[in-house]
């Protein structure tokens, strides 16, 4: 009773019984979750496990959102989950669950943890390396990250159970750890990017106590492999609040341990007006349920770094093209080293950043040409920001949304007159004269006047 009775007064504090609010408590309805959700917690329940609707899709609907998912909490093990559905699979190896097939949707069902424990379960600053102990719900409840994202909902009763004062912190709109927050950054540090993603996502606060040590553990970012904190920014940069999230990270001192490039990108004031453009369309596209993409993403966040790369090869006198590649290998490199950037995206970085120069090409076939690229769209999206950031002549912009509009005679009319030089062929052993004098258009290549 006591223990209860402190868990009330104080929010944040673990309970070893919950306080469950009854339907008029919430907002939180039955009809408001999936069908596969609902059909698989019944079926876990009538096989006489508990199972629950928790973590993020309780949180999001407390607060009035629409979860793109929703997942499982239940005290049956992974091995008694698995033969109680038809299609059903056991994945993972520091965090064992299931992923139950239902309809065109996955369920994800984990088992209730509970608290690691030994010398080898943490490394030498406090991050653990394994979370497969099963244990019971109170304890399920205190291992999670955030007091909002230790909520859970029975749909059959649509109660929510609450160990550590989330519903009260939702009300508040505060994001708050559970329990000591230097402990619980040094055993994930993915939880500080998490927090900066969902405060600005969900419009929350981060709690003062929550907040304070975030500085002082940021370096902490660099234990983590890289592929880790790629998946954070990647959802960081498409939750629809990329903006408000970046700003945040760099208010809380993060940005050095996510993109060590970014600092020197904002510092130059056309990089600021690009990068904020860029993040501004991308939370519209969002926003409007149209698609994004992250490579388009992350090759705005690291274009003036190889813009800057690139402009002083150029300076030194090396030809445009090949100092442009080398400039591109370069900062990639670089960024490789704590962003783990697929090789699919990759590819798709390069390609945008490698038909820049070809947009000042306004002669003969090559706009065509351009234009019948499968990537045009994406480059041309990215010539429009370089355009309206102040880095190349709006000019060039509006000459490209013209020509991609107009029909064939009118293109013909807005070509501009070819002044590449032209190459004479090579004089081939045993042609006549007349062979050597021949003369072919100039290859696709940038021209050496050209800057960008």
């Amino acid at each position: 009773m006591i223990r209860r009775f402190l868990a009330r007064l104080i929010p944040g504090r673990p309970a070893t019984e919950p306080r469950l609010f009854g339907p008029d408590a919430h907002r939180v309805r039955r009809t408001q979750i999936s069908r596969g959700a609902i059909d698989v917690t019944r079926k876990l329940q009538q096989a006489g496990f508990k199972a629950f609707i928790v973590g993020g899709a309780v949180r999001d609907l407390l607060l009035g959102f629409q979860p793109k998912d929703f997942d499982l909490a239940t005290d049956a093990t992974p091995e008694q989950v698995k033969p109680l559905f038809r299609r059903a699979f056991i994945i993972g190896r520091r965090f064992r669950l299931v992923h139950v097939l239902a309809g065109p949707e996955t369920i994800e069902v984990s088992t209730f943890r509970g608290r690691q424990a030994g010398e080898d379960t943490a490394d030498e600053h406090g991050r653990l390396l394994t979370d497969n102990v099963f244990g019971n719900q109170a304890e399920d409840a205190v291992r999670r990250d955030f007091t909002i994202n230790a909520l859970y909902f029975d749909p059959s009763t649509e109660s929510v159970w609450d160990y550590v004062g989330g519903v009260a912190d939702v009300k508040a709109k505060k994001l708050r750890l559970i329990g000591d927050p230097v402990t619980r950054y040094r055993e994930d540090p993915v939880r500080m990017l998490r927090g900066v993603r969902l405060a600005a996502k969900l419009g929350l606060r981060i709690e003062k106590k929550t907040a304070m040590p975030i500085p002082t553990l940021a370096p902490l970012i660099h234990n983590l492999p890289p592929a880790r904190i790629f998946d954070e920014m990647e959802k960081l940069l498409l939750s629809g609040h990329a903006v408000e999230s970046l700003r945040s990270l760099r208010h809380h001192g993060l940005h050095h341990g996510v993109l060590p490039l970014l600092d020197v990108i904002l510092e130059q004031p056309l990089g600021q007006r690009f990068i904020d453009l860029a993040l501004e369309n991308t939370d519209e596209r969002v926003r409007i349920g149209k698609s994004v993409t992250p490579a388009f993403l992350f090759a705005t966040l690291l274009w003036h770094e190889v813009l800057a790369s690139w402009n002083a090869a150029k300076a030194k006198g090396e030809r445009p093209t090949p100092a442009l590649f080398v400039a591109m290998d370069r900062v990639l490199e670089q960024q490789a080293e704590r962003l783990a950037i697929p090789r699919r995206f990759e590819a798709v970085i390069k390609e945008t950043w490698a038909m820049q120069p070809r947009f000042e090409q306004r002669a003969g076939q090559r706009p065509f040409r351009l234009l019948e690229h499968p990537r045009f769209r994406a480059a041309y999206d990215f010539l429009w920001l370089r355009g309206h950031s102040g880095e190349i002549p709006v000019e060039l912009v509006d000459w490209w949304e013209r020509f991609q509009h107009a029909d064939t005679a009118e293109r013909e009319h807005m070509l501009r007159p070819d002044e590449a030089p032209k190459k004479k062929r090579r004089r081939s052993r045993g042609r006549g004269r007349k062979d050597s004098r021949a003369t072919v258009d100039a290859p696709d290549a940038p021209s050496s006047s050209s800057e960008h």
